[in-house]
């Protein structure tokens, strides 16, 4: 970026990607001082190199407000797990009930396991009624991701909760994590890379050339 670049001459692109063409460094580094721009080099590896006239200093902070916003979109999914018993107490579903109802309103998916012990490993029945029974309870919150399956000893479902849940619930992480202290992150952010070659910045117009 500007002195840094050690080309004799580079080919210039204006701020909105329009050619200028083949110029001397010295002539380009005039030009972006002339507009208050940086000149940076976006294609270093062309002949000659590719540079072009941007406010690094937006530019970075805009790249990194658009990776910390698709690191946010990519959170990445909680299973939570939930265990009953096929002769669960009422109240003891009704609490673990509860549960399942909080994780799926955070945005997370639950896997919920009936265990079976002794003599109640003849009648999967019962298991099988009391996840069609959560199934119905929380219907407005998840649907079922996962139909209930035998495994070994255990009955398996697994819930998931629908997308406007999640959304909502995503929506809600961000505006507590939206303060002005990530704004500071943020631009901090942009800051320490001052210096680097945006590498990914190729502007229009100049593939293949």
């Amino acid at each position: 970026m500007n002195e840094q670049i050690r080309a004799r001459e580079v080919r210039l692109v204006g701020p909105e990607g329009e050619q200028v063409g083949i110029v001397p460094l010295e002539r380009a580094l005039q030009l972006a001082a002339d507009v208050d721009l940086d000149l940076v080099e976006v294609a270093p590896m062309a002949r000659p190199p590719v540079c072009k006239l941007m406010d690094f200093g937006k530019f970075k902070y805009e790249s990194a407000l658009k990776a910390r916003e698709a690191r946010r979109n990519q959170q990445q999914t909680v299973i939570k797990e939930m265990k009953l018993r096929p002769k669960i107490d009422p109240h003891d579903y009704e609490t673990k009930k509860g549960h399942v109802v909080r994780f799926l309103k955070a945005g997370d998916k639950v896997k919920v396991t009936i265990m079976f012990r002794g003599r109640e490993q003849s009648r999967p029945e019962l298991g099988y009624r009391l996840l069609r029974r959560l199934e119905s309870e929380i219907s407005e919150l998840g649907y079922v991701e996962a139909a209930p399956k035998q495994d070994g000893r255990n009955m398996i479902m697994v819930l998931a909760p629908h997308r406007a849940v999640k959304a909502s619930a995503t929506a809600a992480t961000a505006a507590r994590t939206g303060s002005a202290r990530e704004r500071e992150a943020i631009a901090a952010e942009a800051q320490s890379a001052d210096g680097a070659t945006p590498a990914a910045a190729e502007p229009a117009g100049t593939t293949g050339e």
